[in-house]
């Protein structure tokens, strides 16, 4: 298998072919059995039938997930609750996380709530497990000496809007995942080149995601237009992940000390916005309207052309450029 690669199939059949123990973490999006429409086969099952074909699927994957690993399940509210008694009472996994991920736009309703969330089960499969929270902070609003300087939890509540179809990253499938949302569970549970597998690949976000912070991945997919339309994904340029919690631009408000300030801003960009070239726009507005740098600090930022700029001058220029 190359690093990053995707087979056309069922999932049960091949989780099946992989090694017990194989695995360092699973991010899987299966159909959640409302009646949609993915192509060469639709997602309407019996009650029952749904429930052991999630079982069943989940067996394979607890079987080559090592002992150190992570799964996370995206479920509609339908079957929301049977996931996660399947997850643990089936599974024998252990709960970390319900995660609810918020967007800003959904299916509308004239009676009743319109709906503005999906859920995503964390299971581990023991209670040592890998979990790397430095790879996931979030700014702080305010700076305190005590605090991480590097950021706080992101919390169990995720904000990433939906890829809209006006989106240039929006690809022919009725579920896509936002590319920010699966980064996030990319490096909070596995390292670089460890091994990744999303048993419902669709529109195959996670296999962008593992190509882009190098990690290996294997993708599962069973319509074969969906696995064409992946492969040609992995071929375009990268411009940055198609999505970014909002968070990630906000500069804590008390930054006071003038070296403490000088790190944090300095830092920032790699911190938080690493990946996401349309967001650092944001972050420079914010950064010059909170602290307007005196041209005399003696930090040296490099812009594209060499020339080296304090980063009252380098926060100039980058409005500028917006």
């Amino acid at each position: 298998m190359s690093k990053i690669d995707i087979v056309c199939g069922d999932a049960i059949k091949e989780l099946s072919k992989l090694s017990a123990n194989s695995v360092n973490l699973i991010i899987a999006d299966p159909p959640y059995n409302l009646g949609k429409d993915y192509g060469n086969n639709h997602d309407l099952k019996g009650f029952q039938e749904y429930l052991d074909f999630t079982n069943t699927w989940l067996t394979e994957a607890k079987r080559v997930l090592k002992d150190d690993g992570t799964i996370y399940v995206f479920m509609g509210v339908r079957f929301i609750s049977f996931l996660y008694n399947i997850l643990e009472r089936e599974q024998k996994l252990y709960f970390n996380s319900w995660i609810c991920w918020h967007y800003t736009q959904g299916l509308g309703k004239t009676k009743g709530f319109s709906p503005r969330h999906d859920d995503i089960l964390m299971f581990t499969k023991t209670k040592k497990f890998n979990f790397y929270l430095d790879n996931i902070r979030i700014p702080q609003k305010f700076y305190r000496s005590r605090n991480n300087m590097r950021g706080a939890n992101p919390g169990d509540v995720w904000l990433f809007s939906h890829v809209h179809y006006c989106n240039e990253n929006r690809q022919k499938h009725p579920t896509q995942k936002p590319e920010g949302l699966i980064e996030r569970m990319v490096l909070a549970s596995t390292i670089e080149n460890d091994f990744i597998v999303d048993p419902f690949s669709g529109s195959g976000t996670t296999l962008r995601v593992c190509q882009q912070l190098n990690r290996k991945c294997l993708g599962i997919e069973l319509n074969p237009e969906y696995v064409k339309n992946t492969k040609q994904r992995l071929e375009q340029k990268f411009t940055g992940f198609d999505s970014v919690d909002e968070r990630m631009s906000r500069i804590p408000n008390d930054l006071n000390d003038i070296k403490i300030r000088e790190e944090y801003l300095k830092n920032h960009e790699k911190w938080f916005l690493n990946n996401h070239p349309d967001a650092l726009e944001k972050f420079y507005k914010k950064a010059k309207e909170k602290y307007d740098y005196s041209p005399t600090i003696d930090a040296k930022i490099k812009n594209t052309n060499t020339i080296e700029l304090s980063l009252f001058d380098f926060m100039n220029e980058k409005v500028k450029e917006a």
